[in-house]
């Protein structure tokens, strides 16, 4: 039989060459490749969840809080908030912030975040409110609540010296521009009067009937 020729002649049938090492090297490249697919992934998914992250922890009221509500952990919960700058954070009260002591001078809704200018110490929740009509250019374009300002008034007699009526007195409030003319153009302005400056708001009262309120803004 011709098998049994074959074995005969002591030389085995040839062998076909290998091609294992030619697919061994084909794929450690696709290897090589896919780790590196691997890793960017990973690198662009760590970018992603760090930019997810760059969030602001503030307070908000857990439920509605009244006007003179003492500001605890127990009426507040925190809220993580994506703020496009950091001015618009600052109007917020922060998570770690110092509530001691911090009561609000507006109510607050429930899930409202707690305004900044609404979130005072019980001493100057303890102040008297007091709106002024004040001209434009007479005090600084960029008053905000939180100010503190000297309040002086300007009588309409050019003859007649300017009056200081109170020094350090906080800003609570300062509304928007109203009126379309430069010169009669003027902003609300509420201020909080502590009761040491009351005894004084008779004579005040009077001196702003026949005059103009300034404000000058005390620096930090």
């Amino acid at each position: 039989m011709v098998d049994t020729a074959v074995r005969g002649t002591g030389f085995g049938a040839p062998s076909v060459p290998a091609q294992r090492n030619r697919r061994a090297r084909w794929k450690d490249g696709r290897l090589v490749l896919g780790v590196l697919l691997v890793a960017v992934t990973a690198l662009a998914g760590a970018k992603l969840l760090s930019a997810a992250d760059d969030t602001t922890t503030i307070w908000a009221a857990k439920h509605d809080l009244p006007a003179g509500t003492t500001l605890t952990g127990d009426n507040l919960t925190t809220a993580r908030v994506r703020f496009t700058n950091s001015q618009d954070a600052e109007k917020y009260v922060a998570a770690d912030a110092e509530l001691k002591g911090l009561v609000v001078t507006r109510a607050v809704d429930a899930g409202e975040f707690v305004p900044r200018d609404a979130a005072v110490t019980e001493s100057d929740n303890d102040r008297t409110e007091l709106p002024l009509s004040v001209a434009i250019g007479r005090l600084p374009s960029d008053t905000a609540a939180g100010d503190d300002v000297d309040i002086w008034v300007v009588p309409k007699d050019a003859d007649q010296p300017a009056t200081l009526l109170w020094a350090n007195v906080r800003v609570l409030q300062a509304d928007a521009v109203k009126g379309v003319a430069g010169g009669s153009a003027r902003r609300q302005v509420l201020v909080g009067l502590a009761p040491k400056d009351l005894t004084r708001l008779r004579a005040a009262l009077s001196a702003m009937s026949t005059g103009e309120p300034v404000l000058l803004r005390r620096g930090s």
